[in-house]
């Protein structure tokens, strides 16, 4: 699914409603050094800036961990044929790699771009024929999935640019979750940031045994219901995690009922990590307030020893 910016502002508003109703001490605590080191750490290389000339600002500036301030300007690489393909990380005995196909940088005093797009590869002398074409159509649509999302972030960020409207920061990355025998997961990061930061994910899930991307019932016999034991697990984890730390907090018993999480889908986004555990992850805003920033949450095999195939 390629994230729909025009669907911004109605996401914005509804998270403006639910961080409203929030008590008064989670609010406090938004702009909390521990809230500010997890967002660092996600996005891995932001940098977070400070706008000394506007002090009332601070708070918001501080969300868009990614912005930089400079007095040069580096011209964006609009070209794949110029994209330098570094960063190779074999892996599984060269079965798959992923490589960088495009990078894209900007940088100026008021916006601020780092898109480095991924492109899974396979090992073309795989021996199993029917293998190797399996391997070779899941990658085929996962690399063309990732193209559009990230020539859509490019164009709406240079569109952005043409109009002037501000200060932006674009940062997309992607990162290898998985890499065992029988699985193998890419994660795309995304990040932009305006007036307001938002981080958002994709998950790709391949199994190296067949070569199919997988979905979530994909692990569980037909007629399962898998949907009940992961949700109330979720519920489970969210109560344990804010009764352990008063700077934590879910949608889980809001005011506003229908804010509040109540169970996941089939199209919740999901990998396999490297324990072989199902992990449920959610964008910023959608299960907490912004600043809790993108969550994940693994589910203990035993939740689900009876009934994963």
């Amino acid at each position: 699914m390629i994230y729909d910016f025009t669907e911004k502002k109605k996401s914005n508003d509804l998270v403006e409603k639910k961080l409203l109703a929030l008590k008064e001490e989670y609010q406090k605590n938004q702009m909390s050094d521990e809230q500010l080191r997890r967002l660092r750490a996600a996005m891995e290389e932001a940098k977070m800036t400070e706008k000394k000339e506007n002090k009332k600002n601070l708070g918001r500036w501080a969300m868009t961990a990614v912005a930089f301030i400079g007095a040069f300007m580096i011209l964006p690489n609009t070209s794949a044929e110029v994209a330098h393909a570094m960063g190779q990380i074999p892996l599984l005995g060269q079965l798959v790699q992923v490589v960088t196909f495009r990078d894209y940088q900007y940088k100026s005093d008021r916006s601020n771009a780092e898109i480095e797009v991924p492109e899974i590869k396979i090992d073309e002398e795989i021996e199993n024929s029917q293998l190797h074409e399996e391997l070779a159509k899941t990658t085929d649509e996962i690399n063309t999935e990732i193209k559009d999302i990230t020539d859509e972030i490019i164009a709406h960020f240079e569109t952005y640019l043409e109009e002037e409207e501000g200060y932006q920061d674009i940062i997309v990355k992607s990162e290898v979750l998985t890499t065992t025998q029988d699985y193998f997961t890419l994660k795309l990061l995304c990040y932009q940031g305006t007036a307001s930061g938002y981080q958002w994910n994709y998950y790709y899930t391949v199994d190296l045994n067949t070569g199919e991307r997988l979905q979530l019932k994909d692990f569980f016999a037909e007629g399962i219901d898998y949907i009940t034991p992961i949700s109330n697990n979720i519920k489970e984890q969210m109560q344990d995690q804010m009764d352990a730390d008063e700077q934590v907090y879910y949608w889980l018993h809001d005011e506003m009922e229908e804010c509040n999480f109540k169970t996941i889908t089939d199209e919740t986004s999901f990998y396999i990590n490297e324990s072989g555990n199902v992990v449920i992850g959610f964008n910023e805003g959608e299960v907490a307030p912004m600043y809790m920033g993108a969550v994940e949450f693994e589910i203990p095999a035993e939740v689900l020893g009876n009934i994963r195939k």
